[in-house]
């Protein structure tokens, strides 16, 4: 069987996104940006003028949007945090969120390290994604905000995905990747 592609507009980039099953009968375009210095640098000219200017940090779990944080952080002259996924040994005083991902589709902790606290513990942090399917990892990112001590002033990503963009009205992306049924 010959692999099937999403073809989709970044920004005035157009990019063919391989299309993956994740169900029976229900496939998703599978968007990494790592290594498309292009389109990470094209996401980011484009969100950074819609994000909200009175942010003081950016947070977002590793590993896919990474490259899209820092672009960020660099275009808002804010530092952005790492959500990681696995514990660290160097990660001293870290907190932690169990989330449910449907990339893996199983419990998972998101981690903030220790030295991160004081980027989030009283501060306004915009969340960043590279694409919110379910909302489990946001809902973690902003779990882990909280128990940190900030608190969430805007949720973004490059794309949303689902049949019901409406559903996602409220975070700030470039776009709405479809989910493929049947």
């Amino acid at each position: 069987m010959s692999q099937e592609f999403y073809t989709v507009d970044i920004c005035g980039l157009t990019r063919n996104l391989p299309l993956f099953e994740v169900a029976p009968g229900v496939r998703i375009a599978i968007f990494n940006m790592l290594g498309d210095t292009p389109v990470v640098e094209a996401i980011a000219a484009s969100l950074a003028g819609r994000l909200p200017k009175d942010g003081d940090a950016l947070m977002t779990a590793e590993v896919k949007s990474i490259p899209l944080a820092h672009a960020l952080s660099v275009r808002m002259g804010i530092p952005y945090v790492i959500a990681r996924k696995t514990r660290k040994p160097y990660m001293v005083g870290a907190t932690s969120v169990e989330v449910v991902s449907i990339t893996t589709g199983a419990p998972q902790t998101l981690w903030l390290d220790g030295k991160d606290l004081d980027l989030v513990n009283g501060r306004r942090v915009i969340l960043i994604d590279d694409v919110i399917s379910t909302g489990s990892t946001l809902i973690g990112m902003h779990k882990l905000v909280e128990s940190a001590g900030g608190t969430v002033i805007a949720d973004a990503a490059a794309f949303t995905e689902g049949n019901d963009p409406e559903k996602w009205q409220d975070v700030i992306a470039i776009g709405n990747l479809p989910v493929f049924l049947g």
